[in-house]
This record gives C-alpha cells, structure tokens and sequence, in this order.
C-alpha cells in the first residue's frame, strides 16, 4: 500500500530546515516533493539599509561554511559598477581564501558523507583534516568562520609570509591523496554502499540547470573558474574535474579530487603572489548610480549577485542567487525508484544549503 513520509522541516536526517516528502510503495520512492522557505533572514532586504562598507559583513552572514564567497561576489558586482580596477596581489589572496574555503567545504561534506554510509574511520581522519584548513584560515585572517578578508576595492589583511602556509598545505595534500580519494574511489565498501545510487544523467541536469560538482559529476564541463575566470584563475591554470556516472559516488568523487586541485591552486598562488597594494583606495568607498552583477564558483556551485546602486550610501537592490537553489529541486527526480534507506545519503550527495536559500 503506498504511503508518504515527510522528512522535515526538522529531522535527523536533514541538516537544515527544508522539507523533504517521499512517496513510496513498500521500501521504493515513487515520487517525491521539495519545499523550502521555512526560514527567511530577510537579508537582501536588511543590506539594502546598510551603508556599503557594513553592507559586505552582513552579506557574508549568508553562510557560514562559504561566506567568503558572498563577500567577494557582493564585492566583485559594487566594484563592477564603480569601475574600480583590484590591485594583482589582491586578486591572488582573493583565489587563495577562496580555495581554502572550497578545501573547507567539500572536507565537510566528505566526513558527512562517510558518517552517512557509516564509515567512521574514513570520517574521523576526514574532520581531522578540516581542523588543519580551518587553523590555516585563521592564522591569515583571525577567524575559523566569517573571515572578514574582502572589502570593496581589495582585502583586509595580507599574507607577509607564504612559506609556513604552503608547508601547511602540502602536509595536507599527502592524506587526502593517500587516504581520502582511494577510500570514496576504490574501497569496496564505501563503492557498494554509492555507485548506482541517486544518479542523475546529464540530460536531467541541463533540464534542471544544476551547477558546480553536482554538474559535474553529471558530465557537465561547467565551471565559472574556468568559464568567466576572475581572480587569479586565468594565470594559476584551473583544471576542470568531472565525471559521467552521475551517481551519489560520482557527486563524492568530484569533490575529492577538487581537493586536490585547489590544493595545488593554493600552492601555486602563495609562490607566485606578486607584491603591490592589498586595495583600490583608501577609506569609505563612492559608488555611483548604476548596476552591476558578478559570478563565482562556490564550493557548491555558481553563486550570482546583481547589485544597483541610486548613488546613495546604501545599495539601491541586492539580489542573490545561491547554487543550493538550483540543486535541490532535482532530488524530486534522483530519488524516484531508490531505496528509502538511501534518502538521507541521496539527498546529503547535492550538499544543501539551506542557510544560502532562505536568506
């Protein structure tokens, strides 16, 4: 006989409020809902009575595990419209935060994904890894969350001494190629416990326009870095990782890899980052009436932001669209015909962002 059971808005299996219902018959996912919006901060409303220079640290409280990219997305779109050239050594601190951020993202949803197919070892070594990108973030910033680095014109805080923090890096790196790709790649239970499961084939994911890994581990060669290059992405020489499978394995496996890479993109721009200013200007920024908009690719994906401005000390419109939000409608496809026992590691495989989508 079938039934439904709804999971959420608050639920062991979710990490944030959304709610997610599942129709089955016996164990089977016939179909399935998503509905978000159970929480709303009202933030593009609230920036848009901040003067600009306050607008930045409350866009970065859009997120906490990638709120370095919507401050820079939000700093890109201003500079944009003011015609305000970043200095270079700028730009390389901007892709080196950016990169430790991706590093921190995708090691949480790494251990996340070895706690779902209960893998405990796998996950402990995971979050002992992260603990390291984390203390690498706050030796150059001061803080392990909201890192406070961008500002409209450049960053806050320079790096004087790069050698200490590619040691640190490259300590990381030997792990996660010895012990964290094999593991989701080749281990036979964690390969058991993945390949096959959720997939969604890239038809379906140009039909749903998902982006970032998700898209990627579809077969999709969609990447702002590499598309749009800003920052310092044009001269560190970003490789692209994708997959075809399109499976929960696929999702988990796109994100290791990219480790690795933004591993050597860190590296890369600690060595070659050129001298020069760390800002445009100094002091309170003037930005004139127009509009501008900037994309970024976050660790989930393509994060846009169109900003206006009247003139005025405030921003006039800020709207914001998030990856999360094109990348979980299709669980309403990748889970029909699954197990009910593999929803929570279906849906925890598009690595949601609630906090991103209810602003």
């Amino acid at each position: 006989m079938p039934y439904t059971i709804p999971i959420g808005p608050y639920h062991p299996a979710l990490e944030e409020p959304y709610k997610l219902s599942v129709h089955c018959s016996a164990d089977t996912v016939q179909s399935a809902s998503i509905e978000i919006g159970v929480t709303c901060r009202a933030i593009e409303l609230l920036v848009q009575s901040r003067e600009w220079v306050p607008a930045v640290t409350l866009i970065e409280r859009v997120c906490g595990i990638c709120s370095n990219v919507h401050a820079m997305t939000f700093c890109r779109a201003v500079e944009q419209i003011a015609g305000i050239e970043v200095p270079a050594r700028a730009q390389y601190i901007r892709t080196i935060i950016a990169e430790l951020e991706r590093i921190h993202s995708h090691l949480l949803w790494a251990g996340v994904a070895a706690e779902c197919i209960g893998f405990q070892t796998l996950f402990m070594e995971v979050y002992a890894l992260r603990e390291q990108v984390m203390d690498l973030l706050e030796a150059i910033s001061g803080n392990r969350v909201n890192y406070g680095m961008n500002r409209i014109g450049g960053v806050n805080r320079d790096i004087p001494d790069p050698e200490p923090l590619i040691a640190a890096v490259q300590a990381m790196a030997e792990p996660i190629a010895r012990d964290v790709v094999p593991a989701f790649m080749k281990n036979p239970t964690a390969t058991r416990r993945m390949a096959g499961i959720g997939p969604l084939t890239k038809a379906q994911a140009i039909e749903w326009g998902v982006v970032g890994p998700l898209a990627r581990a579809s077969g999709l060669e969609i990447d702002i870095r590499s598309d749009r290059p800003y920052n310092a992405y044009r001269e560190l020489g970003f490789k692209m990782v994708t997959r075809q499978e399109g499976d929960v394995q696929a999702r988990v496996v796109v994100r290791a890899l990219e480790l690795l890479e933004s591993i050597r993109l860190v590296t890369e721009a600690l060595r070659t980052i050129p001298a020069g200013p760390l800002r445009a200007f100094e002091g309170m920024p003037r930005i004139p009436p127009g509009e501008g908009f900037a994309v970024t690719e976050g660790p989930r994906g393509e994060a846009f932001y169109y900003v206006a401005s009247d003139g005025g000390k405030t921003p006039a419109r800020v709207k914001i669209r998030t990856p999360s939000f094109v990348n979980i409608p299709p669980l309403e496809v990748i889970t029909i015909g699954q197990q009910f026992g593999d929803i929570s590691l279906i849906q925890a495989s598009t690595d949601p962002c609630i906090a991103c989508i209810d602003r």
